[in-house]
């Protein structure tokens, strides 16, 4: 990017692009590998795929070098959001990207590869530097809302992703430490949910990783095991269970002013999609069928509603501002 390109961009506002923006290609990767699926097992055109795939790694390419150019010249902002209590929750969320973005080149072994190790290697450094973080600082339970999920139980994808990069003995390290994080997370979430203040508006969409979390599992665990037994119907059902939770709480969605916290509602929903469709892969049952082709769409709606929303924002400069 040359010296012309960078300076046409707001000081200020670059100096608040926020790291949430990986989300977006979160969001992204997930409805492009549902795509992928889609065009192998229900025969919805493969342009669809390649289409997103496109525009996701544009995307990504994009927020990926913008974040590199804060972090060169105003790298006392990226210092602040890597020790805010909640905004170091999302810097898993780059390291996710990578591991997504090799998911989507996976015919490509040398993009495959490198995405890959980057992200795998990237996460458990966001991992264990924020498991240090939650034990060296006091934090109150106000901190804590389903972002927390990101970094510690977003190792559930290295295993998802990387079975052509690596042996089961190494991913079945990530899935574990994903597993059982995801136990004392949900705990400590439900605490927060039920018996304190509610979550501010703007984190309310995070509520749908909820869903995350069992759907990756699933999905990671059969990719390993080659298994669809007690303890994957398991995952798939508590998956199923919050996505229906979070429908029938549609009430508390639909009237949350915009922020860029709504892309958390586009992987989650990605993630129980590719679980359904899973299901239905190794089943071969219409109910899991007539699930998948609902959540698609879900999802297909949901992503465009959030993306349309953002460019509006952009547009507006209402985005990479002062909060």
């Amino acid at each position: 990017m040359s010296n012309e390109s960078i300076k046409a961009i707001p000081s200020n506002r670059l100096a608040f692009f926020p790291v949430m923006m990986f989300a977006i290609v979160m969001g992204l990767s997930g409805l492009t590998i549902v795509y992928e699926k889609a065009s192998e097992l229900f025969h919805i055109h493969i342009y669809f795929y390649l289409f997103f795939k496109i525009v996701t790694t544009i995307v990504f390419i994009a927020i990926f070098v913008l974040y590199i150019i804060k972090t060169i010249l105003y790298f006392e902002e990226v210092k602040k959001e890597f020790s805010h209590p909640i905004r170091i929750n999302f810097f898993a969320a780059i390291s996710i990207s990578f591991l997504l973005v090799s998911q989507l080149y996976h015919n490509d072994i040398t993009i495959s590869n490198i995405t890959f190790f980057i992200g795998m290697f990237l996460h458990i450094f966001f991992t264990f530097n924020t498991l240090k973080f939650w034990i060296n600082n006091n934090l109150e339970i106000q901190h804590s809302n389903p972002a927390w999920f990101i970094p510690i139980v977003g190792n559930l994808i290295v295993p998802v992703v990387g079975t052509t990069h690596l042996d089961n003995m190494f991913l079945m390290f990530f899935f574990s430490i994903g597993i059982f994080f995801w136990i004392i997370m949900l705990s400590i979430i439900l605490n927060r949910t039920i018996f304190h203040t509610q979550f501010a508006p703007k984190f309310m969409p995070t509520l749908f990783i909820l869903i995350a979390p069992p759907s990756v599992g699933l999905i990671a665990y059969f990719k390993m095991t080659l298994q669809l037994d007690f303890f994957s119907m398991i995952l798939f059902n508590l998956g199923l269970f919050f996505t229906f939770l979070l429908f029938f709480m549609y009430k508390n969605f639909v009237k949350i002013k915009f922020f860029i916290s709504w892309w958390a509602f586009t992987f989650p929903l990605a993630t129980i999609t590719l679980a359904t469709s899973l299901m239905y892969e190794v089943t071969r049952k219409n109910i899991y069928q007539y699930f998948s082709y609902l959540f698609i769409f879900i999802l297909t709606f949901v992503v465009f509603i959030v993306a349309y929303k953002t460019i509006i924002h952009m547009l507006n400069k209402q985005i990479c501002i002062l909060e």
